[in-house]
């Protein structure tokens, strides 16, 4: 580990920053193993700035921008250099606590390859560094050079090349156009100074204008009815901005589009399929409305008994056909009687529709309101009623179908009383102590149990006066009766349990621990022996031993994640459990078990994934031998890929002794034998490309775009759409979905015909064809030293006794990605392979279910000899 990387952990306390630590690996990877990465992180520190990243020597050299990079060559942007860091920073996001430095919130604002035109040590020892930029944002060749200003530390200048990806500064800001992370639905919305006039505070929406009066708007022009229409989408922001903004509920449930045109009405998902006819009955109330044509924006709820809106009564709803309680609250009209509103401000755009809706009696439609409260005080008014949150909208800010930072979204955070039972030793270049230790009173045994660490919202003053409060409570030995072992104990000042801690939290793991914690004061209001967890207890889906053994603690721990919330709303949420679909229940032992540290997702929660999702997952499996990644010791442990299942004693899984290979090989055709495999500490399941119907004939072929890991998504989109073009050149259809990981997957469906070795050559031919078409695009031969740089399509999984990661199977991966089947063109819209996770791919099947793959059971094709000479083979 270099010298500046010791700088960069002196500098930092990682107890309390979610920061990566550098750590000094063996066996690291050199500069030609892989292509040189670059990130750009927009930083919200005590300035907002964006920093610049370029990968050398095994650390990333850094550059603080205050102005941002500019496209237009005349412009130098001043990069004050600053310590190295560890390359595990490139992917950072997240709040840096204050107190600490660098605090403020972090975005991944750019990413990709950076490729020196100069010998790299050389150049950057001269202070003249060349070089061009691959991302997502910036391209083209760049120049870093260094001044001999005066200063602390070393300035640099940042300036773009003349070329083709160059443009004038008057014309075309890049940080203005493209603010957002690209790894994320996350932002940063600067904080600008308000003036007299914004310091007021927010109104309700101006006057409403007449129906009539849409044409006088402001910004408002005539213009045919689209045909479809893409909606603004919200991004995610840890904090309120500063500024004129108006706050809505953020509603749990399905964002719809509305199209009106005569008395024809059609109601759209966001990714355009039409739901018309699941909404009968809202559609008729948008015809009552009379309008001659428009575009309505808004939600599909429905509320519980408490009026909240509850994402489970939602889909309950659509299963058994009961679209009647189904309310749809209204928040833009983009577009109304042959005039496009898109560029009207969007508090006249909403007081238009507020006007339209005003008349209108049926219960199915309502206005979404806004409110006058401070967002702080809304939140937690929205937070307290068990809502998900809010969403801002910037006033006076045009319509955009597409991801905006003038629409942002809060969501909720828990906060209650902890008793303080702890505290560590600061670290880096913090004072008086790291972090408080946390504990509740189980409400059933009264026992002190540990609930995790706050090491976040501290200033300097706060950390002295609160030490000092802390230093007469030192205990000998820990009052929890669950104190952390190993690693967690290090450092560890245990204290007599008087001292309570209010805390806002994200949620609580299954453990009991919390998430994303922020300190907000000490309270002295209530005796310690008061504070128990405030959270209810969640009903689980796959029967626990663990519940069996002695009844269940009404622990913190025990609050349902969101995700949980939403995996209970799927589709397949017509028995208690799929994992009962047999003639029996699996019984899932330490389901309190993490597998993930970085999510927090325990065994149980995997479980219930596998459960919840085996209506669509098991047709994929079904008589295809598997093979499993078993994770014994959670993701971050030793895995074991397992081919047959020996000595696994996993229900309802089905054997063949021997196969075409001569070993035996296993199936699992059964929700048993799905959720068995998932107590045998399975994560991942791996499929072959032919079925029991006929071993020796696969019925697909799988082309993997597996890409250096340092090349941007937007280089994934590209390769994607060349590889689909060759395949339609050649008359073969191809499915996509994501892998989970880094790339794509093309599924090519095959009429069982030919066998292995014919399959895999032609599988060959094509990569070999596209890798001598585009050679800096594509290799065509395995390995990290063969694919720097550049996109390795593996053909290797045709092989005999290959498998591939199972459609809707989760990857033993930090956050649990899934691989998920997508339309052609979504793959620009997603920001990675690992875009949907065993939390969220439920809302994803809710609405789109198998459509993407809707076509490929009947379709019939084959490999014939026209291909393979078009191709280059010579039979």
């Amino acid at each position: 580990m270099n010298r500046n990387l010791d700088d960069y952990n002196r500098m930092r306390d990682f107890s309390a920053t979610s920061e990566p630590a550098a750590v000094k690996r063996s066996g690291r990877k050199t500069a030609k193993d892989h292509a040189l990465q670059f990130c750009i992180q927009k930083h919200d520190a005590s300035h907002l700035h964006y920093d610049f990243r370029l990968e050398l020597d095994g650390a990333l050299k850094s550059w603080a921008v205050p102005k941002g990079p500019s496209l237009d060559p005349k412009v130098k942007r001043l990069a004050v250099h600053v310590e190295d860091h560890p390359l595990d920073y490139a992917t950072f996001e997240g709040s840096i606590p204050e107190g600490h430095y660098g605090a403020g919130d972090v975005i991944v604002w750019d990413r990709g390859v950076w490729i020196p035109l100069d010998d790299p040590q050389k150049a950057y020892a001269k202070g003249r560094l060349k070089f061009e930029l691959q991302g997502e944002k910036l391209g083209g060749v760049w120049n870093l050079v260094r001044t001999h200003m005066p200063g602390k530390k070393e300035q640099w200048f940042l300036i773009k090349h003349q070329d083709n990806a160059a443009r004038p500064q008057d014309d075309y800001d890049v940080l203005v156009a493209e603010p957002d992370s690209v790894l994320s639905e996350r932002t940063i919305v600067a904080s600008p100074k308000k003036t007299a006039e914004q310091a007021k505070p927010l109104k309700k929406a101006p006057a409403k204008p007449r129906k009539q009066a849409t044409g006088k708007l402001t910004g408002a022009h005539k213009a045919k009815l689209p045909a479809q229409f893409k909606p603004e989408l919200a991004t995610l922001v840890d904090s309120a901005p500063e500024g004129q903004w108006s706050y809505e509920i953020k509603f749990d449930g399905y964002r719809i589009m509305a199209r009106i045109e005569g008395d024809q009405v059609q109601l759209f998902t966001r990714n355009g399929h039409d739901w018309t006819h699941k909404l009968p009955q809202q559609a008729e109330a948008l015809a009552a409305l009379g309008l001659e044509s428009a575009w309505l924006d808004g939600e599909m709820i429905v509320a519980n008994e408490q009026g909240v809106p509850d994402f489970q009564a939602l889909q309950n709803a659509f299963e058994v056909g009961r679209s009647g309680n189904i309310v749809y609250y209204l928040f833009d009209l983009p577009y109304l009687n042959g005039v496009d509103l898109r560029e009207v401000a969007v508090e006249e755009r909403r007081a238009a529709l507020a006007t339209i809706l005003g008349s209108q009696k049926s219960e199915l439609l309502r206005f979404s309101e806004a409110f006058e409260e401070t967002p702080d005080a809304l939140l937690n008014s929205a937070c307290q009623m068990q809502m998900e949150g809010l969403i801002g909208k910037r006033l006076g800010s045009p319509y955009v179908s597409r991801r905006s930072s003038d629409w942002i979204k809060l969501k909720c955070k828990h906060r209650q009383e902890f008793v303080i039972v702890g505290y560590t030793d600061p670290k880096g270049a913090r004072s008086a102590f790291g972090a408080l230790l946390l504990g509740l009173h189980d409400r059933d045994s009264g026992e002190l149990r540990y609930a995790g660490k706050v090491g976040t919202g501290f200033n300097e003053t706060t950390l002295k006066s609160i030490l000092a409060q802390l230093k007469p409570l030192q205990a000998k030995s820990a009052a929890v009766v669950n104190p952390p072992s190993g690693f967690e104990a290090k450092g560890v000042h245990w204290l007599k349990p008087k001292l309570l801690a209010e805390v806002a939290f994200a949620e609580m793991t299954k453990d009991g621990s919390v998430r994303h914690a922020v300190f907000h004061g000490l309270r002295n209001d209530k005796p310690a022996k008061a504070i128990t967890e405030e959270l209810a207890k969640p009903v689980k889906t796959v029967e626990s031993t663990t519940a069996e053994k002695k009844p269940a603690k009404k622990t913190a721990a025990s609050k349902p994640k969101a995700p949980s919330k939403k995996a209970a709303a799927s589709k397949t949420e017509s028995a208690p459990s799929q994992a009962n679909l047999a003639n029996g229940k699996v019984r899932i032992t330490h389901p309190e078990r993490v597998i993930d540290a970085v999510s927090g997702t325990t065994k149980m929660q995997l479980a219930e994934y596998y459960a919840s999702v085996a209506e669509y997952i098991l047709p994929h499996l079904k008589d295809r031998p598997v093979a499993l990644v078993r994770a014994p010791d959670g993701i971050a442990g030793e895995l074991f890929f397992q081919k047959n299942a020996e000595r696994l004693a996993i229900p309802g899984i089905t054997t063949l002794d021997k196969d075409v290979t001569g070993q035996p090989v296993m199936m699992i055709n059964s929700a048993e034998a799905l959720i068995g495999a998932v107590q045998m500490s399975t994560v991942e399941l791996h499929t072959w490309n032919a079925t029991q119907t006929d071993l020796e004939k696969p019925d697909r072929f799988v082309l993997d775009l597996d890409p250096d890991p340092a090349l941007p998504w937007k280089s994934m989109v590209e390769a994607t759409a060349l590889t689909l073009t060759v395949l339609d050149e050649l008359g073969l259809k191809a499915f996509l979905k994501t892998s989970g990981g880094k790339g794509i997957h093309l599924v090519v469906p095959l009429t069982r015909k030919h066998g292995w070795d014919e399959v895999k050559d032609f599988s060959h031919a094509i990569v070999s064809h596209m890798a001598k078409l585009l050679p800096d695009r594509f290799s065509a031969v395995s390995g990290p030293k063969n694919r720097v740089g550049k996109i390795f399509i593996d053909y290797l999984r045709n092989g005999l006794g290959a498998t591939t990661i199972c459609t809707y199977a989760a990857r033993a991966r930090e956050g649990m990605p899934v691989s998920v089947p997508v339309f052609r063109e979504e793959v620009a819209e997603i920001k990675g392979g690992n875009h949907w996770n065993i939390h969220n791919v439920h809302e994803r099947l809710a609405e789109v279910g198998e459509e993407p793959w809707a076509d490929m059971k009947k379709t019939r094709q084959t490999i014939t000899a026209q291909m393979r000479k078009r191709v280059g083979m010579k039979k």
